[in-house]
């Protein structure tokens, strides 16, 4: 039997891209994994999850997702639910994973559709298409030639001679064209090469690339066809780099807002001294809980600092007309802000640090 390889051409915009990409990161102040904060570490990973997911058509929104990874209900879809309990469930196990073990590849596939497919963690059983409309777009080889040829594509992802950033790519689209399994391609797909993409960069475990995908959708998929019309899974590879690459950019300024939250408290007792005003320490937590999760609600900060509501309310309306924070949106998906625009405070002020 014909051993299968990737037909792909090595172009000059993909190396571009690849030394590129590979500066970008070098120019990102935290490279390892661990001093990425747990805050932005947690947001990214929902933004991937919820941009896979809605990609494939499902409704929950992003809050909904963050409700479910934070234990609360969530009214919707059954299937939809359990698509993002299922997902949540597969990414954390994900790092744990060898990615060019088959049955790795096929346990993660199990914990993703379990309860949603009949043969979950099973190479499919028939033929399969892919459709737009009701016009076939890619009919996949023959389910008896998948194990062998997932077998040769993990082996080809494992020994060959290219930068990892571009046989994570090359391994999504022939992944897509192989199409292993009855549902569920697009989200393990896009899972393993973010799998791939960590054993050269632990960042990448926290990149959220479905985000850029989920925005350029219709791109997304016109390079796969590309891919398939022309034979040269090199055309998705370049689109995927980009995508990668923009990625990367957002990755930077959410760590920028993340260093800003992190002095956010400081700035707010800054803002405190600057007005003549010394801030007690209920006000001191709200802030520290404020600069942690722009998004906690006042039910949660009086459950964190065990106290209650109304304490809360009037503490965080003193913060608002001291003008400290101020609130940005709507009572339920709306955001605190930390105002850092006051001047610092001199240097014979005593900051009270949390």
């Amino acid at each position: 039997m014909e051993k299968y390889a990737p037909i792909f051409n090595v172009t000059p915009n993909i190396l571009n891209l690849v030394y590129e990409i590979a500066a970008n990161l070098e120019r990102i102040d935290i490279i390892r994994e661990e001093t990425l904060s747990v805050q932005l570490r947690k947001e990214n990973r929902i933004k991937t999850i919820h941009s896979s997911l809605w990609i494939e058509a499902n409704s929950l929104t992003l809050k909904q997702v963050t409700d479910i990874v934070n234990g609360k209900r969530v009214t919707g879809p059954k299937k939809d639910i359990l698509e993002a309990k299922n997902a949540i469930i597969a990414y954390d196990e994900l790092l744990e994973c060898n990615p060019y073990s088959e049955k790795d590849l096929l346990k993660q596939h199990s914990l993703l559709m379990k309860g949603l497919i009949k043969d979950e963690g099973l190479y499919r059983g028939g033929g399969i298409g892919v459709f737009s409309g009701k016009t076939p777009v890619h009919v996949a080889p023959q389910h008896k030639r998948v194990p062998i040829l997932m077998k040769q594509l993990l082996d080809w992802t494992k020994s060959a001679s290219l930068p990892q950033v571009v046989k994570s790519c090359i391994f999504h689209y022939e992944f897509e064209f192989i199409h292993p399994f009855s549902d569920g391609n697009g989200r393990m797909g896009r899972m393993w090469q973010t799998l791939l993409l960590y054993q050269e960069n632990p960042i990448f475990a926290w990149l959220p690339v479905e985000t850029i995908i989920a925005k350029k959708q219709s791109e997304y998929y016109q390079a796969i066809r590309r891919s398939t019309q022309k034979n040269d899974s090199g055309i998705f590879t370049s689109f995927m780099l980009k995508a990668i690459k923009e990625a990367i950019a957002e990755l930077k300024k959410k760590q920028q807002n993340a260093s800003y939250q992190g002095a956010g408290i400081n700035a707010g007792i800054n803002a405190g001294i600057n007005a003549g005003i010394k801030l007690t320490k209920t006000q001191e937590k709200i802030l520290a809980l404020i600069a942690k999760d722009n998004s906690i609600s006042q039910t949660e900060i009086a459950k964190k600092i065990k106290s209650n509501e109304s304490t809360v309310y009037r503490n965080i309306e003193k913060l608002k007309q001291l003008k400290i924070i101020e609130r940005n949106g709507a009572r339920k998906d709306g955001i605190w802000v930390i105002n850092d625009s006051v001047p610092p405070p001199t240097k014979s002020a005593k900051i009270t640090q949390i």
